[in-house]
């Protein structure tokens, strides 16, 4: 797998527009990281390390919804593997004026824009999420 990021949004997204409560997918410290940021922002409602198929650790991903409707609207990746991006702490775009979260890769840690603004620290955008 060359996107790990881009493959567990993918997962994220296929679901909800499936309805589905809860979806699996394979375990790492970066997905973990960016799942805190997701948890913390309000997007899902958590998540919990399991066993997947064949006995390979996994990460079970608790969506959120409100009246129906998954409160993730837009999810999309911004660094890939095939051209990464990177910006200045004055350069970390804003989501919808504000009201979306782009996930940024620090030398602090992963943290949401506003944090990272805080932070006063730039670093690779993985993501955005509306």
């Amino acid at each position: 797998m060359n996107d790990p990021i881009g493959d567990m949004l993918t997962r994220i997204r296929n679901a909800q527009l499936r309805g589905k409560s809860t979806v699996s997918t394979p375990a790492s410290k970066l997905r973990a990281w960016v799942l805190d940021v997701l948890a913390d922002e309000g997007y899902i409602r958590g998540y919990e390390k399991t066993t997947g198929t064949g006995g390979h650790p996994a990460i079970e991903i608790s969506l959120k919804y409100y009246e129906g409707e998954p409160v993730i609207r837009e999810v999309k990746r911004v660094s890939k593997p095939g051209r990464r991006v990177y910006m200045s702490v004055n350069d970390i775009p804003q989501v919808r004026q504000g009201l979306g979260v782009s996930i940024v890769s620090t030398p602090r840690g992963v943290m949401s824009d506003a944090k990272a603004r805080a932070a006063n620290v730039g670093g690779e955008v993985l993501c955005t999420v509306f």
